[in-house]
């Protein structure tokens, strides 16, 4: 029995959620025709959607539908997000010019023994990640290293740049201050410290399954990378942001107390405070595509909202789901399928993210579930796919191909199976009664 009963004809749903459908064509088709993902900027194909959703919205007024466009992407969840990814960029901003990055890597340096120090690269990804909450900047940050690793280990390239990518995407994926995980957790209503419990429990046993075949199959380094000399110390905002994190502290409280300890940290490493001030300026910048991408992707989607568009594929999804295991499998296809044509795994949450609350709801799946699937899911089809933005600069900063790292990406790989294991296991919960 269907759990999703919706009254609304083809013609009238296909034409709603016909946005979404130019939204990918626009940035699919001129990526494809271009060969680079990158050409078409995804606030461009948003604001063409956008524009035809309201042409295919009936019965409002330029101004109505301004006001619906208006209301949605202003709304107080949306500008949440959006406070929280300008913290997250000055305090990103901050602690990377004191050095921090590179005090992560030295403390991972100096712990590790020299035979642990290939799986070790990707035990310190991790941390890396998590604690900077950006895949590409980790990437940036350590592919130069791998290279260095896999050079004096006389190993292949590939190997270790896919060690990289697969640590960056874990710590990602469970960061606090990541944009898929803010994105996640608004779009869903639950407490970051709840979708990290939830979510380790799916890619931790893969984590640790690619450590062990990283382990496996390590090369033996002929001479081991020496620490840059950075003062370890520098890697306690970092922590203080995730313990924080840990012990259930509001997000926007949690950043702001990593960028009063970012700052400490770079003063006392001889930055001034007006330069501190540029620097945190310049992150919050750095996030500005990313709130013009949220803001109208809001809009958008609420314009297809009322239109029926999301009532739309509820229907057509409610054919083939019966159970919260099927519900579940839905969400993760439909963030994986928009992660494949979009390339960009924060958009894709955002773009699916209200359609996955509502299927949520209907089949009793507790927010939190759902926050890790679209992550997870995201992330998944983010690490594999060749033309993502954190193949493309580990593969340019290495010189390789794009594809050559697939073969070692072992832990997207295993967590493929880790996703479908939790689903499977779920129990079967009640539908809501609506």
């Amino acid at each position: 029995m269907s759990g999703i009963k919706v009254d609304i004809s083809y013609s009238r749903g296909l034409l709603a959620i016909s946005p979404i459908i130019v939204f990918l064509i626009v940035y699919l088709v001129t990526s494809l025709i271009f060969g680079d993902f990158y050409k078409m900027p995804i606030s461009v194909a948003l604001m063409i959607a956008s524009i035809w959703a309201a042409f295919t919205l009936k019965g409002k007024s330029i101004s109505q539908k301004i006001e619906i466009f208006s209301k949605e992407a202003g709304s107080s969840n949306v500008l949440y997000m959006v406070w929280i990814f300008i913290l997250a960029g000055a305090f990103a901003a901050i602690a990377k010019q004191s050095g921090a990055v590179e005090a992560t890597v030295d403390l991972a340096l100096i712990i590790l023994p020299s035979y642990m120090i290939v799986p070790g690269l990707f035990i310190a990804t991790c941390f890396i990640s998590m604690a900077i909450g950006t895949s590409v900047g980790t990437v940036v940050a350590l592919t130069p290293l791998a290279v260095n690793m896999a050079e004096g280990a006389g190993a292949p390239v590939p190997f270790f740049v896919a060690i990289l990518l697969g640590g960056a995407f874990f710590g990602d994926n469970l960061s606090f201050i990541s944009d898929t995980t803010i994105a996640a957790t608004r779009t869903q209503g639950c407490d970051m410290k709840d979708k990290f419990l939830a979510n380790i429990r799916i890619v931790l046993p893969a984590a640790a399954i690619a450590l062990f075949l990283y382990c496996l199959f390590s090369p033996t380094l002929e001479s081991a990378p020496q620490p840059s000399g950075r003062s370890l110390w520098l890697v306690i905002p970092y922590l203080i942001v995730i313990a924080c994190a840990l012990y259930g502290i509001t997000v926007t409280v949690v950043l702001l107390i990593g960028i009063i300890s970012a700052m400490i940290a770079a003063i006392l490493e001889g930055i001034s405070i007006l330069d501190i001030f540029s620097i945190a300026g310049k992150g919050i910048d750095s996030v500005g595509p990313l709130v013009m991408i949220t803001l109208l992707a809001a809009g958008m989607l609420g314009m297809i909202k009322s239109a029926g568009g999301i009532d739309f594929i509820l229907k057509i999804l409610g054919r083939n789901i019966s159970t919260s295991r099927g519900a579940q499998l839905s969400i993760s296809l439909l963030v994986g399928i928009v992660n494949l044509c979009t390339a960009n795994n924060t958009v894709a949450i955002l773009t699916v993210g209200s359609l996955a609350k509502k299927i949520a709801d209907t089949y009793n799946i507790p927010p939190r579930k759902t926050a890790s699937l679209l992550d997870t899911g995201s992330c998944i089809v983010q690490a594999i796919i060749p033309y993502g933005a954190q193949t493309l600069m580990a593969a340019s900063l290495a010189g390789i191909s794009p594809i050559a790292p697939w073969q070692y990406l072992f832990y997207p790989q295993i967590l493929i199976l880790c996703l479908a294991i939790s689903i499977m296991i779920t129990p079967k919960r009640k539908l809501h009664n609506k």
